[in-house]
């Protein structure tokens, strides 16, 4: 334990045994300095991920105790909603980045000023602690810009130009590939552009049987309910062709954007044609079918070249195959592009309900968790690529989490209403529809498509 710490630790033990002044401090001290629960909701990480960053603020505020839950995915959004309706929920707790404007009414936006009572020693020979009260600024809108990736105030500055929320992490998709799989089709590399190159890769990379079809699959594309995050993955093709997903409360992905001035050009129906292919026997491309296994598994069993998907797919990948020889490159972009690349984002970000009693102190401890020392405990022991602009370079180079870092300064990321599954089922009805149809009309479908995820931001 480093020596600042000590002393904080010897500090918070002589205010909590000494009344922290109380006898002579003025009523609002007093208020301030009252004990005080903070209960705190995540999913997946273990408080062993927080407890160095708990530690640290119990020092700072005595009087201030986190109460840390983790709660399986499948119930936590139900037990949330549950909770909050019934004004029991927690004070702080995690949402999914396209979450935030869903529960804009129920979340309490970070203030401008924060007021909290501190511990000051005083004094050279006999050291007294006193208790002083300090009004600090609150991280603003440029502050936020600066100090995170641009992602963020993305999704977190809602319509009221307030702050609801901030990041420990975020997540982006990757190209994880198996490299024995390349190596024996004399692949040197992985594919930096969707292009013919990478439609050759693909052929030479899938193996068909004439009656179990295919072997071994070249890349998770084209399917649904059998790849892992599929509607992000069409999402982000979409993006990378220059289509509009979504602008003040309308779904744009099927129709040209903007600035596409005199062309019938679409890019969203162009997105959804080229991922479907790669399920359509008579194309270049075919190398996936609705009879395959999930996509992460058959990667983990080496029947799956390449796939996209996120970070937190490591430890389970590791776990199962400890052997599968395979590595992780930048996610695919479009050639030809201007140098700027489209990426996705996934991540979870830490709010405070409206219903809480100590809306001041929960957005204090948010504030202290994401700043740099802090959340660099956080992402050294969750091995999570970070939110913060100042520790991308010191992650760049790391062995696991690199590739996922360096993606996280051109991540984007798109709301999709208040009903999430209802559109991904959307973006699943589309690519059913397209595969085996080839008479359909690539835009009726993709115009039934987004009305249906309109139907989710109404």
């Amino acid at each position: 334990m480093s020596k600042k710490l000590t002393i904080l630790f010897l500090l918070a033990a002589f205010l909590m045994t000494s009344g922290f002044g109380c006898k002579t401090a003025s009523q609002q001290v007093q208020n301030a300095i009252k004990p005080i629960t903070l209960v705190y909701w995540r999913v997946y990480d273990d408080q062993d991920a927080f407890q160095d960053i708990i530690t640290k603020y119990k020092a700072l505020h005595p009087f201030i105790t986190i109460e840390y839950h983790k709660l399986r995915y499948d119930e936590y959004e139900n037990a949330l909603v549950n909770a909050l309706a019934e004004d029991r929920g927690p004070d702080i707790f995690s949402l999914p980045n396209t979450a935030i404007a869903k529960y804009q009414t129920k979340l309490a936006p970070m203030p401008d000023t924060i007021t909290m009572a501190y511990p000051v020693v005083q004094g050279t020979v006999q050291k007294t602690v006193v208790t002083e009260m300090r009004t600090t600024n609150s991280l603003t809108l440029k502050g936020l810009k600066d100090n995170f990736v641009d992602v963020v105030s993305h999704d977190v500055i809602l319509n009221d130009g307030k702050i609801y929320g901030l990041p420990l992490s975020v997540d982006t998709l990757a190209l994880y590939y198996n490299k024995d799989l390349l190596n024996n089709a004399g692949i040197s590399q992985p594919p930096t552009y969707w292009n013919k190159e990478f439609i050759q890769d693909i052929k030479k990379l899938t193996l068909q049987d004439p009656k179990k079809g295919i072997v071994i699959s070249g890349i998770a594309l084209g399917g649904s309910s059998n790849i892992n995050r599929f509607s992000d993955i069409l999402s982000v093709l979409m993006m990378q062709n220059g289509a509009d997903m979504m602008e003040n409360g309308q779904i744009l992905f099927s129709v040209p954007p903007a600035f596409a001035k005199n062309t019938d050009y679409n890019p969203g129906l162009e997105a959804l044609r080229f991922y479907s292919e790669f399920a359509d026997p008579t194309k270049e491309s075919y190398s996936w079918g609705n009879n395959l296994a999930n996509s992460l598994d058959m990667f983990i069993s080496g029947n799956l070249a390449m796939m996209l998907s996120y970070s937190y797919d490591l430890p389970t990948i590791k776990a199962r195959a400890p052997k599968l020889n395979f590595s992780i490159a930048p996610l695919p972009q479009i050639e030809g592009n201007p140098p700027t690349n489209v990426n996705f984002a996934n991540y979870w970000i830490e709010v405070v309900s409206k219903k809480s009693q100590h809306i001041n102190e929960a957005w204090d401890f948010i504030q202290f968790a994401t700043q740099q020392e802090q959340a660099k405990s956080y992402l050294d022991k969750t091995k999570r690529p970070t939110a913060l602009r100042s520790l991308v370079d010191g992650q760049k180079n790391n062995n696991e989490i690199g590739v996922f870092a360096g993606e996280v300064l051109t991540a984007k990321s798109w709301y999709t209403g208040k009903n999430e599954t209802a559109a991904e089922d959307a973006f699943k009805e589309m690519i059913d529809t397209v595969i085996g149809n080839p008479n359909v009309k690539l835009k009726d479908v993709i115009d039934n498509g987004a009305a249906k995820v309109q139907q989710t931001v109404n």
